[in-house]
């Protein structure tokens, strides 16, 4: 079922190549380890019969009109946004990031040693890895992760040892009913465990972790000395009943933090690829020797737009007028309309407590006989491929993110609520075109 090489950012334009395309015979030994892609068949499958997405992460309305406008003004600025800027960051827009980091994180941020701008958090990600991790360093994995945590443990030698968030109820309604374990968590670290990856809010369950969790996971980062890397890219997206909070902000943290968040997420501007990370200075410094030998410098213009954007909102933080607040509170109406379409044609729904995302039960729709195409695919990627074919509907089977535990995932699907009130309309009159098993 799953293809190998060409490999498909989710939300990146859908120009993948073509399944059938062979492993290149030059390719380095550090790759092999890479090669595996779990979105090609779903990609392929899509072209073919998708006509309405509710799958992919990624806005499909652009953000305020002024934060477009921000990007445009610079370009025609003359000649200072548009050459080479510090490679550890623009600088204003280190100093914005520092300004708006330092009070939800509880310190003051030193912009010029603490802040790095990278393209996008994706290689935040991956200049964590690449300039901590060494050959048989362990990573722990919190199952369901972003799929480059692996592959990037395993570009740079390290293992991945993975511990599962498991439902702490037979039907969970909601992404706090999803947990950690504490004894099989702390039976995972190990004098080689070098780094714990956390995402918060967690995509693709949208499981926001509560304060005694990220206690759990400090308190043991401390006793076995690792570094957690922190990606909060959606850290803008918790919805009313959830607190987001940082775990670098936890007594003996900070200096074994490093937090992630990017302007993709913060402003939905993906394709502008900003990110960046916050830590104490020896780590950032780590990132940016890998920085400098890879990307170096990201793109003048939109860092100097981005910085713009962050001081206009740091000026209204937490009013109604404010990106941030107004970016939630829509997605909140969106989230709870996509939950309650969802609900009424039958699907069960984990609403989760942050992100783009929400995880619905297909099991009332189709028996593994239904849907079984012959392969040791999981049953969520057959029930995603079966959707395809018979009702046109493109979701993402939530078993792509895990790799030990895809069983506990397996009787759901992904939807995306960050889509066009039409778009919202149209996936109505889809699902209406889908009929329980009882009712058939």
């Amino acid at each position: 079922m799953l293809q190998m090489v060409g490999a498909v950012r989710e939300g990146s334009r859908e120009s993948s190549p073509s399944a059938d395309m062979t492993t290149p015979k030059r390719l380095a030994n550090r790759y092999q380890q890479c090669l595996e892609n779990m979105w090609l068949d779903i990609c392929e499958i899509k072209a073919k019969y998708s006509e309405v997405d509710v799958g992919v992460g990624l806005p499909d309305y652009p953000p305020s009109e002024y934060i477009q406008r921000t990007l445009s003004d610079v370009a025609l600025e003359g000649n200072e946004y548009l050459q080479y800027t510090r490679d550890q960051g623009h600088l204003r827009l280190v100093k914005a990031i520092a300004a708006l980091h330092g009070p939800l994180l509880g310190r003051d941020i030193d912009p010029m040693t603490e802040v790095i701008v990278t393209h996008g958090a994706y290689e935040s990600l991956h200049t964590a890895f690449l300039s901590l991790v060494n050959p048989g360093d362990e990573v722990i994995l919190i199952e369901p992760f972003f799929d480059v945590y692996k592959s990037m443990t395993k570009l740079v030698e390290g293992t991945p040892v993975y511990v599962p968030l498991r439902p702490s109820v037979e039907s969970p309604t909601s992404s706090a009913d999803w947990a950690l374990d504490p004894q099989e968590l702390e039976s995972k670290f190990s004098a080689k465990t070098k780094l714990l990856i956390l995402n918060n809010p967690n995509n693709p369950i949208g499981k926001v972790f509560k304060r005694e969790e990220l206690e759990v996971l400090a308190a043991l980062c401390i006793k076995h000395d690792v570094i957690c890397i922190s990606d909060e890219v959606y850290e803008w997206l918790v919805y009313p009943g959830a607190e987001h909070v940082r775990i670098a902000t936890l007594p003996g943290m900070w200096e074994r933090t490093i937090t992630i968040s990017s302007a993709s997420k913060s402003f939905s501007v993906t394709g502008w690829r900003v990110g960046w990370s916050v830590g104490p200075k020896d780590l950032i410094d780590c990132q940016m020797i890998a920085h400098q030998n890879g990307d170096a410098t990201c793109g003048t213009p939109v860092q100097e737009a981005i910085a713009r954007c962050i001081e206009l909102e740091l000026s209204r933080i937490d009013q109604p007028d404010c990106h941030f607040t107004q970016q939630r509170d829509d997605l909140l109406a969106k989230r709870d309309r996509l939950v309650e379409m969802a609900r009424e044609v039958g699907f069960k729904v984990c609403v989760p407590e942050g992100s783009y995302f929400l995880m619905v039960d297909w099991t009332a729709f189709a028996t593994k006989e239904m849907i079984d195409n012959g392969t040791d695919a999981t049953s969520d990627f057959q029930f995603a491929i079966w959707l395809l074919k018979n009702h046109h509907i493109a979701t993402i089977p939530p078993s792509a993110f895990c790799e030990e535990n895809k069983h506990l995932v397996g009787n759901y699907v992904r939807l995306c609520c960050f889509k066009t009130d039409e778009l919202l309309n149209k996936i109505k009159t889809y699902f209406a075109s889908l009929k329980p098993l009882e009712d058939v």
